[in-house]
């Protein structure tokens, strides 16, 4: 059996304008100086609490509580009067569906996102049936701790050797090798390819049309 476990934001779906935005309204709200663009995607994967705490320089409790209510406010709020800001990457729902359809292959989820959005994406793109594990921070550690993959293992009876993580942010890359993994990182999301292959990625794919094929590479 083979385990297949997928980022979500920057590599499943495009949300990158969506999140720098509400980063900045949420630190404007608070008189802080709003982080840059380039700042906000560099913690694009991390559990909230910790991202917020990453960008603000603090680890004041009360404060980060406060940010991520007012971040997941704007977040809601924009969903109901902005439409669909969170489209799949070209050519993901087509490797989904392939991957589905390969016998022994087994899908997941393993995400900075909370467990309530994941179902939401997922409902709002029809991926539900695919994925068997969603992990979240919801019951788990924030990446890059090997929480979230040991945990969709144990779910899914997967050996690390067995199992890929696919991502693209540096995070993803030492989830994925904390956990004894192999790992795949893609080129079109939030941290710079040569970062995910100095991190430690096995092996780099610049379109979903090739994620197959690595696949098979990384497993042997």
């Amino acid at each position: 059996m083979t385990l297949i476990m997928f980022d979500m934001d920057g590599t499943l779906i495009d949300t990158q304008a969506l999140i720098t935005e509400h980063m900045v309204t949420t630190f404007e709200q608070a008189g802080l100086t709003p982080p840059t663009p380039a700042e906000s995607r560099r913690v694009i994967g991390l559990s909230l609490p910790v991202a917020l705490g990453r960008l603000a320089k603090s680890d004041d409790a009360v404060l980060i509580d406060r940010l991520v209510e007012d971040y997941r406010g704007h977040y809601r709020a924009s969903l109901l009067t902005e439409g669909d800001r969170e489209g799949l990457f070209p050519g993901a729902m087509a490797a989904l569906g392939r991957l589905h359809l390969t016998p022994g292959v087994r899908m997941g989820i393993a995400t900075g996102k909370g467990l309530t959005g994941v179902h939401r994406i997922l409902s709002m793109h029809g991926l539900a049936e695919f994925f068997v594990t969603l992990q979240t921070p919801d019951h788990n550690p924030s990446k890059p701790h090997p929480g979230m993959l040991l945990r969709a293992m144990a779910e899914t009876g997967a050996a690390p050797e067995e199992t890929v993580m696919i991502g693209d942010t540096t995070f993803d890359i030492e989830l994925g090798r904390s956990a004894g993994a192999r790992t795949i990182g893609v080129t079109w999301g939030y941290h710079e390819p040569s970062e995910l292959v100095a991190a430690g990625a096995d092996l780099m794919v610049d379109r979903y049309d090739d994620l197959d094929a690595a696949i098979r590479q990384v497993l042997g």
